[in-house]
């Protein structure tokens, strides 16, 4: 079993905002392992819903480009040593130019982006220009990640929204029945609202049908042992189940989200009034949030 340090503790409390010793005696109980140690303080009632699990810590930004027809979008995360260099222009611009290349070269990944020519300057890499702009700036840099959104041939629209200084980002793909209503300023404006709408209440998930089996099955089995905590009757504590479920859902859902303009109705809702008056169908398809340090794979 590993040590239970401070270090593990503070992310822990960090991460469920429970108390520093709860935080300990769930990581001992684990054995160290965090994700068992959050469901113990779940199951406890001592912790939330934690939607990540603890907080980003790199330099850098993130940031993101949409094409001018708005069929093509992208959310890129580069990281650097320090936050100097992460609010310096010239850093900031390479970023805004290694998205714009990544919107029209569409690399598969970051390794195969690093051997492309450079859409700017053919003659070189973007591992070239990456090193070029690493010895300028004078310190390591690294690009963590990307993803790309492209339209199809339906009607629709790419969004991408940054939060702040660029710790957050989001991309979103809308499609729309009516290619009139996906060229429309109020498509348009419904887009960055769903995008402003991720960043503030972090979904997972854009409907309740899109959130894997085990995920739904790992959530109820926490509601579960909340509830036969509470000594209740079978029956009740079924019911203690099924409705946090349903709460859970609420809070991760896109759809099911109250809407943060307007916490009066869900997203599902303003979406319903924006179609109303567009006089059309339309769809959250997809999207995806990064958060600066929660580097994952970079994907297509």
């Amino acid at each position: 079993m590993p040590e239970i340090d401070a270090k593990m503790v503070k992310e822990l409390r960090e991460c469920t905002g429970a108390g520093m010793m709860d935080c300990k005696k769930a990581l001992t109980e684990s054995k160290g392992d965090v994700d068992t140690a959050i469901d113990i303080l779940r199951t406890k009632g001592l912790a939330a819903l934690a939607k990540r699990a603890g907080r980003a810590t790199n330099e850098g930004i993130v940031a993101g480009h949409v094409t001018d027809d708005r069929h093509t979008g992208v959310l890129v995360e580069v990281n650097c040593e320090t936050d100097f260099v992460a609010r310096n222009a010239d850093f900031k611009g390479f970023v805004a130019e290694i998205a714009a290349h990544i919107a029209i070269s569409a690399p598969s990944d970051v390794s195969s982006l690093m051997e492309q020519p450079y859409v700017a300057r053919p003659e070189m890499t973007v591992g070239d220009f990456l090193g070029e702009t690493v010895g300028r700036i004078g310190e390591n840099m690294r690009i963590a990640r990307f993803t790309r959104y492209e339209l199809g041939s339906e009607a629709g629209i790419i969004s991408v929204y940054v939060h702040g200084v660029g710790n957050i980002g989001v991309i979103v793909e809308i499609t729309a029945t009516a290619p009139e209503a996906a060229e429309s300023d109020s498509l348009a404006a419904f887009a960055k609202d769903v995008a402003m709408q991720i960043a503030a209440a972090a979904p997972i998930s854009v409907s309740r049908d899109q959130i894997p089996q085990e995920t739904v099955d790992h959530e109820i089995s926490i509601y579960k042992a909340q509830a036969a905590e509470s000594g209740k009757p079978e029956q009740i504590q079924e019911k203690i189940a099924k409705g946090r479920l349903e709460k859970f859902f609420k809070e991760v859902c896109l759809l099911e989200q109250p809407f943060v303009k307007d916490p009066d109705i869900t997203v599902k809702q303003h979406l319903e009034r924006t179609a109303e008056d567009l006089a059309t169908e339309f769809f959250v398809e997809r999207f995806e949030l990064f958060v600066l340090g929660e580097s994952t794979p970079a994907t297509s």
